[in-house]
């Protein structure tokens, strides 16, 4: 298995690379103390300084295991941090990864999530061992899987009512998309 860790990647309007202190001040302004943001990202919202600068040290920290994968989405024309994606979960016994995005409200339907996951694919499959990526969304982020589908990552299936929302006091399903490393080699070899 060949982990390299996470390495800076470029496409047409985004780099997408470690995060450092600096991201603070973009993160509080675009998305990480944003209710709807993290809610459908599945984290909590950090709303001080302290608390998001006590967040990027542990992540700086970790970017010295090579098996750990976390990338700030930076739009290029305005150096500015839009959102993160990362695997949230690595199994390297059975060479999958569970990737997780996020994009701010304000920079929504522009494309960038869906440029940021396929570049991860692109690079998940050039670069390390890794056979699988996969991904869920709730039932009501229906713009995520929109996102999923661009990348070329293909619906398996739904786990119904297998999210609450305790402050709701509801259930949602989580929709499933995975790809393989012989799915993309094929999509990339008909292009």
């Amino acid at each position: 298995m060949i982990n390299v860790g996470t390495e800076t990647i470029e496409t047409d309007r985004l780099i997408l690379r470690r995060f450092t202190l600096k991201d603070a001040d973009d993160m509080l302004k675009n998305w990480i103390n944003d209710k709807e943001i993290q809610s459908n990202y599945g984290e909590p919202i950090y709303e001080s300084m302290d608390s998001v600068i006590e967040l990027l040290k542990c992540w700086i920290t970790s970017y010295c295991n090579d098996e750990y994968y976390r990338w700030a989405i930076v739009l290029k024309e305005k150096n500015e941090n839009i959102g993160q994606i990362a695997f949230c979960h690595i199994n390297l016994h059975h060479h999958f990864a569970d990737i997780e995005y996020c994009i701010s409200r304000s920079y929504q339907k522009k494309g960038y999530a869906s440029e940021a996951l396929s570049a991860v694919v692109d690079f998940t499959f050039k670069k390390t061992g890794l056979n699988r990526l996969q991904a869920f969304h709730r039932g009501r982020n229906k713009a995520s899987g929109k996102v999923l589908q661009k990348s070329m990552m293909k619906y398996e299936g739904v786990l119904r009512q297998s999210f609450f929302y305790k402050d709701k006091n509801e259930y949602d399903d989580k929709i499933y998309y995975g790809i393989l490393k012989d799915d993309y080699l094929k999509n990339k070899s008909q292009c």
